[in-house]
């Protein structure tokens, strides 16, 4: 395996849908019960390039075998030090350690853009999720039962976050 974590670029855009495709159809890890278009995958990365956050792709072999981004956690000023992140790794990559190269690669990137907070919101099933963030440092905040539903299920939200800068003053800005 020759791993590169790099910013993705347009071509990895169907890629990255096919990805997270998987992961809506297969897994609790995305809540949404519908696969998304190229469209959607588009809108969503040219969002994330006006906020200028990062897009990851781990690539091995000139094929994107995982992601990961962060975006605004709320829509309130008073939030504009805190993100949410996803990381999503192509099916048949899982449990190689794709997860935490682009982790440990997206929490720098976090740093750089003076965010203080990163947080995650974990189905509560999803052990390994969580085992990965508790070994980045992540701290459980919150449970939420039954939140969501999925698969004919309800399913639980657990939230995490990482501190990524402790002892920072906040700016005005």
């Amino acid at each position: 395996m020759s791993l590169l974590i790099r910013d993705a670029v347009h071509g990895d855009l169907p890629a990255i849908r096919d990805i997270y495709n998987d992961a809506v159809l297969n897994t609790t890890a995305i809540w949404n019960e519908q696969p998304v278009d190229l469209g959607n995958r588009q809108a969503w990365f040219s969002a994330r390039q006006a906020q200028l956050y990062p897009i990851l792709v781990a690539v091995d072999d000139d094929q994107v075998v995982g992601y990961a981004s962060f975006g605004d956690w709320r829509p309130f000023e008073g939030f504009r030090h805190t993100v949410e992140h996803s990381v999503y790794v192509r099916s048949d990559q899982r449990g190689k350690g794709l997860g935490p190269h682009l982790m440990e690669a997206l929490i720098e990137r976090a740093k750089t853009c003076d965010k203080h907070v990163m947080v995650a919101a974990i189905e509560s099933g999803n052990q390994a999720s969580i085992r990965l963030h508790e070994r980045l440092g992540f701290i459980t905040t919150g449970q939420m039962p039954q939140v969501g539903t999925k698969f004919g299920r309800w399913l639980d939200l657990t939230f995490m976050q990482l501190t990524l800068n402790p002892g920072a003053t906040p700016s005005k800005e």
